[in-house]
């Protein structure tokens, strides 16, 4: 607990569906009693789109809502500073919905997940890399060019470029600097293919820190960037031109022990049992919830001939062709990677959505496909299904999932569903410089 002899104010924040954190400064003399009793917050907070245009949210945002507020349980254990604020003012805690916002609270969702797991004596190990865009734009000049012709902070593509990253250290200096006073677990950082475009890597966690760490790091990378009159964005294809960004997770499982449940010295390529039966899981089952994947009318433009995005629900070892590439050499290393989800998505979700699958696929015994061998953006190589192919068929799909409903809960399925329906609805007959208006700085 804070000193209100010392502090001033502690921040309370709740994840959105984009993302995004959305919280308000409290004296902190009042966070004691929050504590106990829990803070009021709307959960129209998660029916929002990044530039706060009301989605429809069944209950909370129809005409059957009144805006009301639900209960947020502050997790006492997320205390964090702030960079830039005052000492006295840095303080904050993540917070979660309760009561049937719980329901499609993202951080409450990839909770339930999690405790699932623990319940069987299973315990994810997991990290993130997330993929963004810089530039040498702020507000206004974003405005004033209508959002088109935009400068990037380096001209061309530049992959492991050291001049670029070199050029940029002072970039890549206040990025790990912001990561020491929140807590976050800063694994790499480097160019990737494009200019400005650049990976920040969270390390490897368990529980729901590295989730955690992940909202932190996506959030305050934005308010750097501002900081420094440029602009970071995390839209899956921002520009027809460019490349697609993505947003990996990295997957791996430990028994109650802390042993590796991946490895079998005896098996083809190391892989157990429960590591083949995991990704037959996700093979099977996140097709029914790409949305959760591709949750915005951007993502759908990432998945395009020469992006590097998977084509197919296909795996393959040491293949980055594919959607599960597994990866590592020895028993603490092996795990899988999850290439299908995009730059905007929201880190509880992906990683929610990603542990159901393998679970339910270690609980069935699901089998993979053969490992797709070669370049598997090559017709007919793939060994897997391909890839829904609109917004509308993973609404119509997770929809009707009963793995979701099962493992997500019919009120999310009806929430998020919802509001994916509104967004693509209100985007129809729009163009890119459309979705960069709602989506470039924020989404």
């Amino acid at each position: 607990m804070i000193d209100a002899t010392k502090h001033r104010f502690a921040t309370v924040a709740v994840t959105d569906t984009n993302g995004l954190l959305r919280g308000q400064k409290i004296a902190a003399g009042g966070i004691e009693g929050l504590m106990k009793n829990g803070m009021g917050m709307a959960p129209a907070q998660l029916a929002l789109d990044p530039t706060d245009e009301i989605l429809d949210l069944p209950g909370v945002t129809d005409e059957s809502g009144d805006f009301h507020d639900s209960m947020l349980k502050i997790d006492p254990t997320s205390r964090r500073d702030m960079p830039w604020e005052k000492p006295q003012d840095a303080c904050l805690y993540l917070a979660e919905f309760t009561g049937d916002a719980a329901q499609f609270c993202p951080r409450n969702v990839l909770r339930r997940v999690m405790d699932r797991a623990e319940a069987v004596g299973i315990f994810p190990k997991y990290g993130y890399e997330q993929e963004f865009t810089l530039f040498n734009e702020d507000t206004t000049s974003l405005r004033a060019k209508g959002f088109d012709d935009l400068e990037t902070a380096t001209p061309h593509p530049s992959h492991d470029l050291l001049i670029y990253q070199s050029l940029q250290s002072e970039f890549y200096g206040e990025i790990a600097d912001i990561c020491e006073p929140l807590g976050v677990n800063l694994g790499k950082m480097h160019e990737e293919i494009g200019g400005g475009f650049m990976e920040a890597c969270i390390g490897a966690g368990q529980g729901l820190a590295p989730a955690d760490q992940a909202v932190l790091l996506k959030n305050f990378i934005r308010v750097a960037a501002m900081r420094r009159g440029q602009t970071v964005c995390y839209m899956p294809r921002w520009s027809l031109k460019a490349d697609s960004q993505s947003t990996h997770l990295h997957i791996s499982l430990l028994d109650g022990d802390g042993a590796p449940v991946f490895w079998d010295e005896d098996a083809p390529d190391k892989m157990s049992a429960h590591f083949r039966h995991f990704l037959g899981g996700l093979q099977a089952f996140l097709p029914q919830m790409m949305l959760i994947m591709a949750p915005t009318v951007n993502s759908w433009r990432r998945f395009a001939e020469g992006t590097f995005a998977p084509p197919a629900y296909t795996w393959g070892v040491e293949n980055r062709t594919c959607a599960f590439r597994v990866v590592g050499h020895d028993p603490k290393s092996l795990r899988f990677e999850n290439r299908l989800p995009g730059a905007d998505t929201n880190p509880y979700l992906t990683m929610a959505a990603s542990l159901s699958a393998g679970l339910a696929g270690i609980s069935e015994k699901v089998e993979p496909t053969e490992p797709t061998v070669g370049n598997g953006y090559v017709p007919g190589i793939g060994k897997g299904a391909p890839l829904i192919d609109s917004m509308q068929a993973a609404i119509d799909a997770l929809k009707s999932s009963d793995h979701a409903a099962d493992w997500l809960s019919p009120r999310f399925i009806e929430a998020y569903c919802s509001t994916r329906a509104a967004q693509l609805a209100a985007f129809q007959g729009d163009d890119l410089i459309a979705e960069r208006r709602r989506f470039f700085e924020l989404g």
